[in-house]
């Protein structure tokens, strides 16, 4: 049996966990046995009727009056109950800050091997996997050994793939035995920041700045750019570090992962930290007036000139065309 633990933010399904169900059914199916998906907390239930279009048959609801939100201790904790209740082969999750985070409380606890931002497996005797290293410009192949195989998935290196059950999940209910330690790291409050219902994750379209805008009041005209495409505004760890944009608009290996189907860099020198953050972008645009700036080389397109005067242009364009 593997086991899958489905991510989400207070009910509402995550698109690292999707990728993870795609990879999950094909890892069950190469493995010949069951996969099963495991929801913490009571707010996850709604989450079974999106599961079914990504062929999950089978889930476990793990009920605690404490897993209302997040605790990575005690999500551990109860999954770790469950890999021995249910004699699991595997257990995947999401590669993301929380999936690297409780998987690593997993295999601390069952003191077994992690193998985190894998983009591939390769059951068998030696069971191996394909894991990006380096901020992902490295491909590692390397044996897993331990029992059970621990594995997240990179984000983003699979594209979500229905395949509809023709039955609705079966349910069941699991009640781990959590101790108060398991608590002491959780969610106890959120300051949410104010958006118009577009942010760096879901935009289609992203505009991102760095060193080259200059200065905080240089992002009005990326935000202009954004209002116009229906676009979010980030911005990379320089930027963030000097006041210009909050941490929350960062990408990069410290920030957001994104994936937009475009990506505009503006004066971007495209860091590898940077790159990690945008490399699931569908397309790249980059401005930057530094012919030599490393993220050319990453780039669809590519325009040597001062973000200041093409990014205007570009919006008059847009303006004109209607």
């Amino acid at each position: 049996m593997i086991l899958g633990l489905v991510e989400h933010d207070r009910g509402t399904l995550e698109e690292t966990s999707l990728q993870m169900l795609t990879f999950a059914r094909d890892a069950a199916a190469r493995m010949d046995t069951p996969f099963v998906a495991v929801l913490m907390g009571e707010p996850a239930r709604p989450l079974l009727d999106a599961m079914q279009a990504y062929g999950v048959t089978s889930a476990v609801l793990v009920q605690h009056e404490g897993l209302d939100d997040y605790a990575p201790a005690a999500w551990a904790a109860a999954l770790g109950q469950l890999v021995e209740r249910k004699q699991a082969r595997m257990v995947l999750a999401a590669g993301t800050d929380r999936g690297n985070e409780v998987m690593a409380h997993v295999a601390a606890r069952a003191e077994q091997p992690l193998a985190a931002d894998c983009s591939e497996i390769h059951p068998g005797e030696p069971f191996e996997v394909t894991r990006l290293r380096w901020g992902s410009t490295l491909l590692e192949e390397a044996v897993l050994k331990g029992d059970p195989k621990l594995v997240t998935v990179a984000p983003f290196v699979v594209v979500p793939e229905e395949a509809p059950a023709s039955e609705p999940p079966v349910l069941e209910v699991f009640s781990p035995e959590l101790e108060e330690a398991d608590f002491l790291v959780r969610v106890v409050r959120r300051e949410e920041a104010v958006t118009d219902g577009i942010t760096l994750k879901t935009a289609p379209v992203v505009i991102g700045g760095g060193r080259g805008v200059g200065s905080a009041e240089g992002y009005a005209i990326l935000e202009e750019l954004a209002g116009l495409v229906g676009g979010a505004v980030g911005g990379s760890r320089i930027a963030t570090n000097n006041g210009w944009r909050p941490h929350a608009d960062q990408t990069g290996l410290t920030g957001s992962r994104i994936a937009p189907d475009l990506y505009i860099a503006c004066g971007i020198s495209g860091a590898i930290q940077h790159l990690v953050g945008c490399k699931g972008a569908k397309r790249i645009l980059v401005i930057n007036n530094d012919p030599e700036a490393p993220f050319f080389s990453k780039a669809d397109y590519g325009v040597v000139g001062d973000l200041h005067e093409v990014l205007p242009a570009i919006i008059e364009a847009l303006k004109k065309a209607g």
